[in-house]
């Protein structure tokens, strides 16, 4: 495979694979990488009902349309994870964790967020395995079985919604006396016969016997008391954090988000950001898609102006 390219991609979700077909178009020699699978937060949301042109569709569907349409145009893809992004003369040179090296011109970040995992003792070594960051991935295994999901927001909501075709009961914990998320989706999981909502509360430890977890207890954020909510599985949709730790700091808020001008350049020359991973108002498919035509647009004319 080939090391050098003109525009390099870091992440090949809505805004990376946007990208991808702008600065292909614009002739030029383009590389994704990808860590995981193309497509981004797409692959593990259950459905899409706010992108433009698009009245509904299930995300791993509109994943695979990104996907197809963001490497026609001759971009190639790699897998890996990027541990650095360092200047090499007018270059720079792209470090994956697998020891492949790449040099490109410029240099466009889309690489997302990263689910905030679970802050109970033993999360870590339950993860796989009755914690799950992933309903749409991984719900079919609490089949006919009682879940948790943790958190208020769109996704939360969603997540919640899309696993009760498949579980028994559905429990949402939220930290707040109301939820973040549309009014749409709140709603419909208000309606729901079998999601039950509990307020105010907070996960606090988990429940475990023979090895296998089968509840978890919670803490009211007013009062302290604990209470043992017993279930199979917990998701949690607690936020996320930008995955930026191989960049340079002079370009992240204190937050670990890219800062970007209107052209989605930073203050690196030829270094772009675009996507949920820059610091913005609103993250979404649409918006990410948006940035990531911007950036390509601004890395062409970048490397036009000096290569």
């Amino acid at each position: 495979m080939d090391t050098q390219y003109d525009v390099i991609i870091v992440g090949a979700g809505p805004a990376g694979l946007t990208a991808g077909i702008y600065a292909s178009r614009a002739n030029m020699k383009v590389l994704l990488l990808e860590q995981e699978s193309p497509g981004g937060k797409l692959v593990k949301t259950y459905k899409i009902e706010n992108y433009t042109g698009v009245e509904s569709s299930s995300g791993v569907d509109l994943a695979m349309s990104f996907m197809n349409h963001g490497l026609a145009f001759g971009a190639k893809i790699d897998f890996g994870s990027v541990i650095k992004v360092e200047n090499k003369g007018k270059l720079k040179k792209v470090t994956l964790d697998n020891g492949k090296e790449f040099t490109g011109k410029a240099v466009i970040v889309a690489s997302g967020t990263k689910e905030r995992p679970l802050d109970v003792e033993m999360a870590e070594r339950f993860t796989g395995r009755g914690i799950s960051y992933c309903a749409v991935c991984d719900g079919a295994f609490y089949r006919d079985k009682v879940v948790t999901v943790i958190g208020g927001g769109n996704s939360a909501l969603e997540e919640a919604l899309f696993i009760t075709s498949l579980v028994e009961k559905v429990n949402i914990v939220i930290r707040r006396d109301e939820f973040r998320a549309e009014p749409k989706i709140v709603e419909e999981v208000l309606n729901h016969e079998k999601i039950n909502v509990i307020y105010k509360h907070l996960p606090e430890s988990l429940i475990i016997e023979d090895d296998n977890i089968v509840g978890l207890n919670i803490k009211h954020v007013d009062t302290g008391e604990i209470t043992p909510l017993m279930c199979s599985g917990i998701f949690p949709y607690i936020g996320a954090d930008p995955a930026t730790s191989f960049l340079d700091k002079a370009i992240l808020n204190e937050r670990g988000y890219i800062v970007v001008k209107a052209d989605m350049s930073t203050d690196i020359e030829g270094i772009f950001g675009a996507g949920d991973v820059i610091d913005k108002e609103l993250r979404q498919v649409v918006t990410a898609t948006g940035d990531g035509a911007i950036a390509a647009n601004s890395a062409v004319k970048y490397i036009k102006n000096n290569f």
